[in-house]
């Protein structure tokens, strides 16, 4: 038996509909702030990712899916979506049309980290993107908007942390400082810190490993170094968080871990995940678009784990996935016939519709229709083709009727229509 690639997973009927709900809830609070949706392709070139993430960074060194094509490109199945919307955002010009762009992506991601909890191979994120804003007020916005979403999910324990990583002008100064720290205490770091520690020295901050937790406790903190307009900037973020009362906490050894983010960096985290806390994260990448070949544009966004968020989102009690509201029971092959015509008839019709089409006999058709949850059941056989009227029963009230066949489709769509309200 073939079985399931380690790392990735199936998302099954009973399920799936707890994705879609997410979904839904996503887009109706996306669209509720003027975002719109954008679809990407999940395979870019190469170049893209290392350009724009960084060829120093774990994901491109160690977790992307690549591989050349015939003709020996490299090609790499997408790790992150930003990069691809920046890439988009350049490629067909939309900020000809209004640099202010504001999108949302849901999708699979790929990257070959080691499965766990809540982390697979093929993952899937929610992430919103906004181009040609560099006031503070979109930061706080996009948090809001998080927590929001959240908060309709019924997310327990969430809370904001935030941080600032400076700008081109004021991250030399940390980074120094920081790699002087690191220089002394190298010896008690973990291999990949140390190779960290000259080549992307803020990813060390970042290290889950505890002797290398202990070992930075006394290192530099970003927002000792900001420089005026980013400290400006930093405060009027908080100060908006505040006035819209979402209590939040500075954690300065909050980095991200893609090269291209700036200033404001924030995660939504949770108490539900055990260690692996973040269920959702972002920051400003101001410098990308213009990095990757276009305007110099602002740019900030999130990407929020759609694994994590539906094993964690408090809908166990809610009932997805709804039963149909009519199931077919054909008895004999004149019942069958006729109830095919009719279930194709209501299924144009709107009507959500399931037709029995092995010959079971009625009392199995019946349990089958009530462990679907079908919310009325139609009896059609010989006996009733020749009396012209077919039984309609109500699944709830168990109360049964007849449906006349002329116009049957247009006879049951009154009654149903009835029986919902």
């Amino acid at each position: 038996m073939i079985q399931l690639i380690r790392g990735f997973k199936d998302i099954l009927p009973g399920e799936s509909e707890r994705w879609q709900y997410i979904e839904r809830t996503a887009v109706e609070l996306f669209h509720n702030f003027g975002y719109r949706e954008i679809r990407i392709p999940i395979m870019e070139r190469t170049e893209l990712f290392a350009r724009s993430i960084g060829e120093n960074t774990d994901i491109v060194e160690k977790e992307m899916y690549t591989f050349p094509d015939r003709k020996g490109q490299l090609l790499t199945l997408r790790p992150e979506a930003t990069a691809s919307v920046v890439r988009s955002y350049i490629q067909h010009k939309l900020y000809a049309r209004d640099p202010i762009q504001k999108v949302y992506v849901i999708g699979p991601m790929f990257r070959r980290e080691r499965p766990q909890k809540g982390r697979y191979r093929q993952f899937y994120q929610i992430d919103a993107e906004v181009f040609g804003v560099a006031e503070p007020y979109v930061d706080a916005q996009l948090i809001h908007m998080l927590v929001t979403l959240c908060q309709r999910l019924d997310v327990p324990d969430v809370h904001v942390v935030i941080n600032s990583l400076g700008c081109p002008r004021c991250r030399p100064g940390f980074r120094e400082a920081l790699a002087r720290m690191l220089a002394e205490v190298s010896g008690q770091l973990c291999s990949d810190c140390v190779r960290r520690s000259t080549r992307n020295p803020l990813r060390v901050l970042d290290c889950k490993v505890p002797a290398c937790q202990e070992a930075i406790g006394d290192a530099p903190a970003m927002v000792d170094y900001l420089c005026d307009d980013c400290r400006a900037h930093f405060a009027e973020v908080r100060d908006t968080l505040t006035r819209a009362s979402i209590p939040h906490r500075v954690n300065p050894r909050l980095v991200r871990g893609l090269d291209y983010y700036t200033r404001t960096a924030f995660e939504l985290q949770t108490g539900a995940l055990g260690a692996q806390s973040a269920v959702c994260g972002g920051g400003r990448y101001d410098g990308l678009v213009k990095a990757l070949g276009g305007p110099d544009i602002p740019a900030i966004g999130f990407a929020i784990g759609f694994d994590r968020l539906v094993e964690i989102a408090g809908l166990n009690g809610r009932q997805f996935a709804d039963g149909p509201q009519l199931f077919i029971a054909p008895i004999g092959d004149a019942g069958r016939r006729q109830a095919c015509q009719w279930s194709l008839e209501l299924g144009a019709a709107g009507v959500a519709v399931e037709l029995e089409m092995t010959t079971r006999s009625l009392k199995s058709q019946m349990k089958r229709a009530h462990r679907m949850h079908a919310a009325h059941v139609l009896i059609v056989g010989d006996d009733e083709l020749a009396k012209g009227a077919a039984v309609l029963r109500n699944m709830a009230t168990k109360e049964q009727s007849e449906i006349p066949i002329e116009d049957l489709v247009g006879n049951l769509r009154t009654r149903l229509a009835a029986d919902k309200k």
